[in-house]
């Protein structure tokens, strides 16, 4: 795959994996709104989410891995999960600050997706040299 098909797959499953994310804690919001555990429980919830449907999509056409097996996938989903919680950490704390300053729902979403791009990119070399090693792949 050359170069540009990868940044467009790559940036199209980001979008993807963002929506899903933004609208899991809309409805998670819309369905339990509590004012101290609302917002963090929505955040938890969309993660979850997105990172269940980035893996899926990553997994196979970012990365071509055609491993199969429980093992396997547990293994793997495992480290992909553990690289991302670094880049959760940037993704929640730009979400949380846009909200902390301009305190309205738009602005908490244009920090979430500033939050989720730069989290993306760091994700995509962490996955590539720790999840996804060509070498490992079976």
């Amino acid at each position: 795959m050359n170069n540009l098909t990868l940044v467009g797959r790559y940036v199209l499953f980001a979008v993807i994996a963002t929506l899903v994310n933004l609208a899991t804690q809309h409805l998670s919001l819309a369905t339990y709104n509590d004012p101290h555990f609302g917002l963090p429980l929505a955040m938890v919830a969309g993660t979850a989410t997105g990172l269940v449907v980035k893996y899926v999509l990553d997994k196979r056409w970012i990365f071509g891995d055609m491993s199969t097996g429980l093992a396997t996938h547990s293994r793997k989903f495992g480290l992909y999960t553990l690289m991302g919680l670094f880049t959760t950490a940037i993704f929640w704390g730009t979400e949380l600050t846009f909200y902390a300053v301009f305190q309205t729902s738009h602005m908490r979403d244009l920090g979430a997706i500033i939050g989720l791009s730069i989290g993306y990119v760091m994700k995509y070399r962490l996955d590539k040299r720790f999840v996804f090693d060509r070498e490992q792949l079976t």
